[in-house]
Order: C-alpha cells, then sequence, then structure tokens
C-alpha cells in the first residue's frame, strides 16, 4: 500500500507540476524542481526510502546514454577544446574549490565526503539549458558546446564521484593510485561501450535480416541497451558512466542500422517520455528525502546559509573560469582564432550563465551511500542531499528564468537558420528519389510501371514544389499571392485530412473497419499531419 501511494503522489506531482509549468511557461526541468521543494513541505506525505544502490541503475544509464544518443558529432568534435575545457577543466576546478570550502564550513565533513559534493554540484545539466534554449533562438555554436559539455562532465564528475565514495567508505586515499586507476577506468569504460555498440548493431542486423523484428522488439532492445553497457562496464571495474555515453554515440550514428523507419518513429517518442518522467520522478524524490532533512528546523536553518553560499560559489566559479578558458589560449596561440574567430563577451557570458545543474547531480546525491562498511553513518550525507537541492535550486531557478531575460538583453540571435537548412536537405533527399526513379526507366517493360512511376514523381514534385515555395518566401522577393498560396496549401490539406479522419472515425463507429484497420490509418494521416506543420 506504501509504495502504491507513493507511485500515486509521483505521477500526480509529474503531471500537476508540468500542466503548472506550461501555464506558467517555464521550462519542465524548473517547474519540477520547484515542485519538489513544495512537495518537502506537502503534510502527510508517505515516506519512501529509495535503496542508493539502486539510483545509479535506475536513472542514470537510460539519462547518460540519451546524451550520447543526442550529441552532434561533427559539432562536437569542431568544438572539442572549449568542450574539454568546460568538461573537465572546469569540474576539476570547480570540485576542488567546492571540497575546500564545504570541509571548512560543514561540521563533520570529511575530505572524501568533500570531494564528493563537489563532484556531485560541479556538472551542469544540457538538459536544462536545452530546455530553456527551445523558447529562444542562439547561436548553434553555444548550444554545441553546452550540449558536449553536459555529456563529457557527468564522465568526469561521476569517475571523480566514485572515487570520493570509495575513499570515504574505506578511510583510504591514495593520489598516485587513484589518477592511473582514473586512465585505466575512463579507458576501459569507452572500449567497453564501443564493443557492446558492435554486439548491439550486429543482433539487430541479424534480427531484420532474419525478418524477425519489429518495432516492438526494436525499442525494447533500446530501453535494455543502456542497462546492459552500464552494468557490463561496472562488471567489468571500469566506468559504466563512459561506456553508457560512448555506447549512445556510436549508435546514433549508426542507426539506420539498428532501425526501420516505424521502429525509429516510436523510439523518439517513447524515449522523450522516459526522460521527462525520470527528470520530474528524480526531482520529486528529493523532495521527500529533503522533507525529512528540514524536518529539524535547527538543522535547516544552520545550513541553508551554507547552501546559499555554495550555489553563489558554482555560479562564480563558472564566470571566473570562461573568460580565461576562452581568450588565455587565444594570446598564446594564434590559430584559434583563424579556426574558430574571437567570441564576443556577450557569447561566453551566455555560456557561463547558462551552468545550471539537474538531474545527474540529483541523482548522484541521492546515491551516496547511508552507511560507509563498518556500519557507521555516512558523514555529512544529510547536508550533501540538503546542499545539493539548494544549489539545483538556486541555478535552475533564477539562472534558468533569468537566462532569456539576459540573452534579449546582450542582444543575441541565432545566426544559423536550422529550418532554411532542413528545408534544403528534404528538397536534396527528394531530388534524389525523383533521380534515381528516372534511372531506372530504361527497364521498364509495361505501362503499368510507368503509370505507377507518374502517381510517384506527381507526389515527389508536388513535395518539391511545396517546400521550394516556403523557401521563396524567404528570398528578397516575396509576393502576397505567394504567401497566400502557401497559407491556401496548408489550409486545403488540413481540411482534407480533417475530413478524412471524420470518415474513418465513421466507418469505424458503424463497425465497418476493425480498430486495427482504423490505427493503421489514423497513423498514417497523424504523419501527414505533421509534414505541415
Amino acid at each position: 500500500m506504501q509504495l502504491s501511494a507513493i507511485a500515486l503522489v509521483m505521477m500526480t506531482a509529474v503531471v500537476a507540476c508540468a500542466v503548472l509549468g506550461k501555464r506558467a511557461g517555464i521550462p519542465y526541468p524548473i517547474a519540477f524542481v520547484i515542485g519538489g521543494l513544495l512537495l518537502a513541505f506537502v503534510p502527510n506525505v508517505p515516506r519512501f526510502a529509495l535503496d542508493p544502490n539502486l539510483v545509479f541503475l535506475i536513472f542514470l544509464p537510460p539519462l547518460l546514454y540519451a546524451g550520447g544518443w543526442s550529441t552532434d558529432w561533427n559539432l562536437f568534435r569542431h568544438n572539442a577544446r572549449p568542450i574539454a575545457l568546460l568538461a573537465i577543466g572546469l569540474v576539476v576546478f570547480t570540485t576542488l574549490i567546492v571540497a575546500l570550502v564545504a570541509h571548512r564550513l560543514v561540521p563533520g565533513m570529511t575530505w572524501a565526503a568533500a570531494f564528493a559534493l563537489g563532484a556531485i554540484i560541479s556538472p551542469p545539466d544540457a538538459v536544462a539549458a536545452g530546455a530553456v534554449f527551445e523558447r529562444f533562438s542562439v547561436p548553434r555554436r553555444i548550444i554545441a558546446i553546452l550540449e558536449g559539455e553536459g555529456l563529457v562532465n557527468d564522465a568526469t564528475a561521476l569517475v571523480i564521484y566514485r572515487f570520493a565514495i570509495a575513499a570515504a567508505l574505506t578511510g583510504t586515499f591514495s593520489p598516485g593510485q587513484a589518477g592511473i586507476a582514473l586512465i585505466v577506468v575512463a579507458l576501459g569504460g569507452v572500449a567497453v561501450g564501443l564493443a557492446f555498440s558492435l554486439i548491439y548493431i550486429y543482433v539487430s542486423q541479424m534480427l531484420r535480416k532474419l525478418q524477425l523484428g519489429d518495432y516492438q522488439l526494436d525499442n525494447v532492445l533500446s530501453l535494455i541497451a543502456p542497462y546492459a553497457a552500464y552494468t557490463s562496464a561496472e562488471a567489468l571495474h571500469v566506468s559504466g558512466v563512459l561506456s553508457t555515453v560512448a555506447a549512445g554515440i556510436f549508435c546514433a550514428r549508426l542507426s539506420s542500422k539498428l532501425f526501420g523507419p516505424e521502429s525509429r518513429l516510436v523510439a523518439y517518442a517513447v524515449w522523450d517520455l522516459l526522460i521527462f518522467l525520470f527528470n520530474g520522478v528524480v526531482f520529486l524524490l528529493l523532495g521527500l528525502e529533503v522533507r525529512e532533512i528540514v524536518s529539524d528546523p535547527s538543522f535547516a536553518l544552520r545550513e541553508l546559509w551554507i547552501g546559499v553560499l555554495i550555489s553563489v560559489l558554482v555560479i562564480v566559479l563558472r564566470l571566473l573560469w570562461v573568460y580565461p578558458a576562452t581568450y588565455v589560449p587565444r594570446f598564446f596561440f594564434k590559430r584559434i582564432n583563424q579556426v574558430e574567430g574571437v567570441p564576443s563577451w556577450k557569447f561566453v557570458f551566455v555560456i557561463g550563465w547558462s551552468g545550471m545543474r539537474g538531474i545527474v547531480s540529483l541523482a548522484a546525491a541521492l546515491a551516496v551511500p547511508l552507511t560507509d562498511r563498518a556500519g557507521h553513518p555516512f558523514p555529512a550525507r544529510s547536508e550533501i542531499l540538503f546542499i545539493t537541492f539548494c544549489v539545483i535550486f538556486a541555478t535552475l531557478v533564477f539562472q534558468g528564468l533569468s537566462l532569456i531575460p539576459i540573452i534579449k538583453w546582450l542582444g543575441i540571435h541565432g545566426e544559423d537558420d536550422l529550418e532554411r537548412r532542413e528545408r534544403e536537405v528534404r528538397i536534396a533527399a527528394l531530388k534524389a528519389g525523383v533521380g534515381r526513379l528516372r534511372q531506372l526507366e530504361p527497364d521498364f517493360n509495361s505501362t503499368t510501371e510507368w503509370e505507377v512511376e507518374g502517381w510517384i514523381l506527381s507526389e515527389y514534385e508536388y513535395r518539391i514544389g511545396h517546400l521550394e515555395g516556403h523557401a521563396r518566401l524567404e528570398g528578397a522577393v516575396v509576393g502576397r499571392l505567394e504567401t497566400a498560396e502557401i497559407s491556401l496549401d496548408h489550409k486545403l490539406q488540413s481540411e482534407a485530412l480533417d475530413a478524412e479522419r471524420k470518415e474513418i472515425i465513421r466507418l469505424r463507429n458503424a463497425g465497418e473497419i476493425p480498430d486495427e484497420v482504423y490505427r493503421r490509418v489514423e497513423y498514417d494521416l497523424d504523419l501527414a499531419s505533421q509534414r505541415l506543420t
């Protein structure tokens, strides 16, 4: 009964936070962290203790895999230098400074626990920044750097976190051995991730070759993949984090070998929903943990100022890092200016102000063990959880809500026209299809073949004309007639699709077609509607 009550509270709270966030026009990660805070003060909410050992296993692999999958590898390679400076240099710098401050300020916090706290709150979350940037156009390079940073900094921070937790549990730590182990663990994790990807791709291809795969099986395998990559690496005592990230990047590059068209359409919906739910549930779980912590008012008041101070510290540290990291290398290596150009201080400030912490920090905080190996309480675990929540709340809510006004004030706009580029790619692909049909014409031996080709060509040429009409609207000369034609085209197609839907609904309700046929036709109509947006 306890578990079912918690599940009902969680799902209801996720929906309520998402609805209120959408109503208020704020990104859902911000809505969830506010909801988690409010949940901490709701009376009579059932207590729920999640095993810390299960937090990483349940939540972390899909989040890392999804991050790797969505990474633009070309942009990542082109921006590898600034990404490395943020994802490795800044994470280590932040972890070190936070550990020094926390060890001095927090009573009873050992050095190992302080470094664990530093590693937990050092990596910003690309999902949080991406949710904010969805509402405003910014230069693509900013997004590429932040996404790349969010991918690599999780690995950097979590490897440090693992060593810090191990040191706290055992009471021993050797910097020399840790440095060597760090390299072995990292390289081993990447190797396991790549090896797993090859096996996964081979299995998927064999299933398709034997005609045993379908969209349901493909998506079950895609959900298993991150857990398999993570647990395989952990079983070999290498980095499960890097294994999962490497598998996500590699599999994304070869996704055409993994999925058919229908499987890909379903996969996007499945993974969007999964990441959405994980974000909501983890924020709310932390709210329940904070509820237990703040039940002691003296503890909350004593630690609140420390949480505020460390929150300000991580914001300031990022701003102090990004400017020297941007301009100092350019002073010594002039070639960087030739290859990358010199970004304005406004560009750099946006990077510096986009350090919102999110779900990975939450998962890491929740995964801190309850006790050490001797059975004693883990040093300062409650303080770590409380400070982590303070940092996430301050960075997500304060920085997240202020980011768009700051971008507008700085006058930064996206210079990359992704819609235009997407249209160009669609037209090129359609023309390639037309070209292939033309190549097949010498082999036609019947009137039927010519008739069928004519129907297909008509559809392709219509779609090319439709897209080129949109492109003309962005040119220097735009006629009212062209604008009216595009608008009328969308209106008529929408009316026709609505009529088709009404007809298949009528046929289903009259019992003239089974639901299976109805759903198949409705699916095609939905795809056609999406092409109009």
